[in-house]
């Protein structure tokens, strides 16, 4: 064990733990640190010359932190001065990573798409350990605001970012289309695209292939007629509008009967809402980070595979499973 500076010495004897450190120690505990090297290890260098190359433990760290807390660059390289987080990612005060370094780690994921390898290898570890698909998949999207400013190098708002209307109200961004696992609410696939893609498209590309029954709201009516999904062997479990039964009048039998089946079916598409209420409301996530769909939807994989451990944690803490 790294011995402790006479700083982090007294940091360590206070009394009162934060969120942030409870945070930490969960994710110390419960993120699969071995397979995410070995993903990233064959890509990542080595050091030339002069000064070494950072650990590749430690930038790791530093890059999840990065995303489960919201921080940019610069507020990275600064945040590692605090003892909790420098602890965390094994860094002592003589050799802080600073903003380019951190850049430098997130544009080598960027650049050999190991976001989506992350995500994987997070759920291989959690199927592992009990929380293994189902054959029911859920599929959902929502919306991460762009800021319209043109305020940077070209003068323009992000080309590949989109307006859409939702109700009265017109957005600019960008989706995120996800597929759910219908038992254990974990997310098994991401996709990015613009805002004004239309859900219904993007359904085929979040699915694993194994399920039988896909439950979806009513913005995806007329799925099963579209010719991507064409051939799957599933039932479409879709939300009806209420204006479609509406017509009988409340107090009759069918309106009933049919709002109740309604409310079935939410309470089974519930589940696909936690990991965004995690990304937005746990770790900030609620508009794009960096300009362009790629770098975006990259940190969307990310966000999602530390999702999907924060709604696990408690299942691993407790089973007393630990990482390699």
């Amino acid at each position: 064990m790294k011995q402790l500076s006479f700083a982090d010495a007294e940091y360590a004897g206070k009394r009162k733990q934060t969120r942030r450190e409870r945070f930490l120690l969960e994710m110390d505990e419960v993120v699969p640190w071995t397979g995410l090297i070995a993903l990233i290890e064959p890509h990542y260098p080595k050091g030339e010359g002069g000064q070494p190359a950072y650990p590749l433990a430690a930038m790791l760290r530093v890059h999840l932190m990065q995303n489960g807390f919201g921080y940019s660059d610069p507020a990275m390289e600064e945040a590692l001065y605090e003892p909790p987080l420098r602890q965390f990612a094994g860094l002592n005060l003589e050799r802080i990573p600073d903003e380019t370094t951190i850049l430098n780690f997130r544009r080598l994921l960027e650049q050999h798409e190991l976001a989506g390898g992350i995500l994987e290898v997070i759920n291989g570890y959690l199927g592992e350990r009990g929380l293994s698909l189902c054959q029911g998949t859920l599929v959902d999207a929502t919306l991460i605001h762009t800021p319209s400013s043109t305020k940077n190098q070209d003068g323009k708002r992000d080309p590949e970012m989109h307006s859409t209307k939702k109700g009265k109200q017109w957005y600019f961004g960008m989706k995120a289309h996800i597929g759910v696992d219908a038992k254990s609410g974990l997310v098994h696939h991401v996709v990015g695209t613009a805002a004004n893609v239309a859900d219904v498209t993007q359904v085929d590309k979040v699915l694993h292939g194994e399920e039988t029954l896909v439950s979806l709201d009513a913005a995806y009516i007329g799925v099963e007629k579209r010719p991507e999904p064409a051939g799957r062997n599933v039932v479409w479990q879709i939300a009806a509008r209420r204006g479609t039964y509406r017509k009988p009048g409340k107090r009759s039998l069918l309106y009933r009967v049919k709002r109740r089946i309604e409310k079935v079916k939410a309470q089974i598409r519930a589940r696909v809402e936690h990991p965004f209420r995690v990304i937005k409301r746990q770790f900030g996530y609620v508009k794009v980070r960096f300009r362009g769909l790629a770098k975006n939807t990259a940190q969307l994989m990310t966000l999602f595979a530390l999702s999907n451990l924060w709604m696990a944690r408690k299942h691993l803490l407790v089973a007393g499973e630990v990482r390699p």
